[in-house]
């Protein structure tokens, strides 16, 4: 039945090439997008006063608005782009600005509530379709992109 609401996805039994490797690419990914958020994230926040002490602030701030804009801007963070890895919805498109910013929410959500966020990589690894929590709610998947 779960296969059947996601028809317009590629299927993971039959074409598999489209979710291989994509768990740890998005692990790779989230790396990569750390390393950008605080590039960005420390020196802004360096440069107030204010900002001195609420670094974790300027980090979360930074963090989900980077997550939300690069989403709705391709359908993948920067990091997401350099492992050739885009989300989809369950329709097969690329996310619009308001599932990004749901996707962001959610995985924002998973990462201040460090027991969801384990349980979420565990489904990942488990899944057919490699999806955690935030996918699973809201019907997006991560693919390898189309070349």
């Amino acid at each position: 039945m779960y296969a059947q609401q996601m028809t317009h996805l590629p299927d993971p039994d039959r074409q598999h090439e489209f979710y291989d490797g994509v768990t740890i690419k998005r692990g790779i990914a989230w790396c990569i997008d750390t390393l950008v958020i605080l590039a960005i994230a420390l020196p802004l926040a360096l440069l107030t006063i204010i900002g001195w002490f609420m670094v974790p602030l300027f980090v979360a701030v930074v963090g989900f608005l980077y997550r939300w804009f690069t989403l709705a801007g391709g359908s993948a963070t920067w990091g997401m782009r350099m492992m050739a890895i885009e989300f989809r919805d369950m329709e097969g498109r690329r996310l619009d600005g308001g599932q990004a910013l749901l996707h962001t929410a959610g995985t924002t959500l998973s990462f201040m509530i460090p027991l969801i966020q384990v349980v979420s990589v565990v489904l990942m690894f488990l899944g057919e379709r490699g999806q955690g929590l935030t996918d699973m709610v809201l019907g997006t998947v991560a693919l390898n992109r189309r070349l």
